[in-house]
């Protein structure tokens, strides 16, 4: 497999994190505020692993199916600590404010090292990431 495509893999496979942890978020909670950002998020995630998959696709290479061992652990730390938690709803928008911290790294790293294509993609797709960043970050101060 190629740079470009395991670069791509690695990007798909943290978005994924955040999509499954959205979309577990939105089973957990009971707020349905909470429950409609969180499987619209978890949609957009689906947008961008599609996206991602795609230009993986197009190689003739098989795109990443799966998580990474850190989403699934940061999934399994925010369901302990929201039943441990008077406000679940809160306990899940920190952990995803982070889980978003995370894939905004990934992609940040990805447009400072990435072969030239993934990085001429990543800035497409950049914007997006920063956005749905951003709005977690705006939730969780807005949370406290």
């Amino acid at each position: 497999m190629s740079t470009a495509k395991t670069q791509l893999n690695e990007l798909i496979e943290i978005t994924r994190d955040g999509q499954r942890f959205y979309q577990h978020a939105a089973e957990e909670v009971k707020d349905n505020r909470f429950i409609a950002l969180f499987l619209d998020m978890a949609d957009a995630k689906n947008e961008l692993i599609r996206d991602l998959s795609v230009e993986v696709a197009q190689e003739h290479e098989e795109p990443a199916q799966g998580g990474t061992f850190v989403g699934k652990m940061r999934q399994l730390y925010a369901d302990t600590r929201a039943k441990l938690s008077s406000n679940e709803s809160a306990t899940y928008i920190e952990q995803l404010e982070e889980a978003e911290d995370r894939i905004l790294h990934a992609f940040e790293d990805a447009m400072q090292s990435a072969d030239p294509k993934v990085q001429a993609l990543v800035a497409q797709k950049l914007p997006q990431v920063r956005a749905a960043h951003d709005r977690m970050r705006a939730l969780k101060r807005d949370s406290y």
